[in-house]
């Protein structure tokens, strides 16, 4: 055997290995977090509500946030008993439990009575619920998203998930931000959402249009649009179209973090950055920002808890603060910049919503809006732990293998 061949042999076997290694990691992750959830039951307490708070934007907008997902579920569900004409809905989850058939009770009503109802969902998030619970009566129009969007699956164009959660109704009222919807999310889940009343609702409408119209599988005429609310700076909508390989939302955290010269809060329910958005916030407490970070401590989904941990000894030698927080799973996509700067939406800081799914994020510069935000962050500080330094270099030994054998997955979620 020549030493080329030995070498790729040797090459083979350590990829296998690692491979494996890797596999093996995970499924032991999953398996304690089962044990432990079973183990821990249902103690645990639900989270305690939260008012949600109005703000006039200086565009004429009214900017409503919400924290507590029961009291948004309310207000929806409020929104669309009152719909006169339209209402659009598009969500990545509608779990088949009570609060879920709320939400598909109160669209029927709507369409008995006239409104024209246009649902869009995600099948691959949705494989879990029962395909009659997904199947809406006429005249609603549903598009599902398909588990598989074309025989050309292998293309970035094609590979994203529907990860989007908009509610417009009558073209008068839109919602949009991190809640799915379901029980859990109602009462277990800290999650943020906004209602915009105004102008910026037309944002939000034409979003959904223009994914409704540009399907291929969609069944129906296309949506026709309204006219243009004008332009205006305080509010705007950031759209991820995989299709047309378009990922604004990553380009808008970039610039508002480069350009940072107070504070960064950052909410993230996965924050798995790239090396361009680590090396900004890097590059922002070089220059003496404050930069504060909430993460679950641990999340819905334990592999990216752990890609998560690769990135927090750079973070924290840097003076980065990261908090870590308990009890509930903090599902938020939020970040408020020097006291001025706002996004709020539905993109993760990882590689599946920013150069993945269809996302949309909404960039308010409204200092109002923004006080909002930071007394939301530190309200929320204190359902935390505070990570330390000194606390991180202290981790188990084992703690550091699985970081070590997962952190190759990264570029993947």
């Amino acid at each position: 055997m020549s030493l080329r061949q030995s070498t790729r042999r040797i090459l083979r076997r350590a990829l296998l290995a690692t491979v494996l290694a890797q596999i093996a990691a995970i499924a032991s992750l999953m398996l304690t977090t089962k044990i432990r959830k079973i183990l821990r039951g249902r103690n645990i307490p639900p989270l305690e509500p939260t008012p949600s708070v109005s703000h006039r934007i200086q565009d004429g907008s009214v900017a409503t946030t919400y924290t507590y997902g029961a009291t948004l579920f309310d207000d929806m569900l409020a929104a669309i008993a009152a719909a006169e004409r339209r209402i659009l809905l598009e969500t990545y989850i509608i779990k088949g439990d009570e609060m879920g058939r709320r939400f598909k009770a109160a669209l029927i009503e709507a369409a008995n009575r006239g409104v024209d109802v246009y649902v869009i969902y995600d099948q691959f998030a949705n494989l879990v619920v029962k395909p009659s619970f997904l199947a809406f009566p006429a005249p609603i129009t549903v598009l599902r998203y398909p588990l598989i969007s074309s025989w050309k699956f292998i293309s970035p164009r094609h590979l994203g998930r529907d990860h989007r959660k908009i509610l417009v109704v009558d073209n008068d009222v839109a919602y949009v931000g991190g809640y799915n919807i379901g029980s859990a999310y109602a009462t277990e889940w800290r999650d943020t959402h906004l209602k915009v009343v105004g102008p910026a609702v037309w944002d939000l409408d034409n979003a959904f249009i223009d994914f409704w119209n540009s399907h291929p599988r969609r069944k129906s005429p296309r949506l026709a649009q309204l006219p243009h609310a004008g332009w205006r700076p305080e509010i705007r909508a950031h759209r991820n179209v995989p299709r047309q390989l378009m990922y604004p939302i990553r380009g808008m955290y970039l610039e508002a973090i480069d350009r940072a010269y107070l504070s960064v809060d950052i909410t993230a329910a996965y924050f798995i950055p790239d090396r361009d958005i680590l090396e900004a916030i890097l590059d922002a407490r070089r220059r003496g920002v404050v930069v504060r970070i909430i993460v679950p401590r641990v999340s819905n989904h334990v592999v990216t808890d752990w890609l998560s941990r690769g990135f927090y000894g750079d973070l924290l030698r840097a003076g980065v603060e990261i908090h870590r927080y308990m009890d509930h799973m903090v599902h938020a996509k939020t970040a408020t910049i020097d006291g001025e700067w706002t996004t709020i939406g539905t993109a993760n800081i990882d590689r599946l919503s920013l150069l993945g799914n269809y996302e949309i994020n909404l960039e308010i510069l409204d200092p109002g809006l923004a006080k909002g935000m930071q007394e939301i962050f530190e309200a929320d500080c204190e359902k935390c732990e505070r990570l330390t330094l000194d606390e991180w270099m202290q981790r188990p030994l084992v703690a550091r293998a699985y970081e070590w054998l997962l952190r190759p997955l990264g570029p993947l979620l």
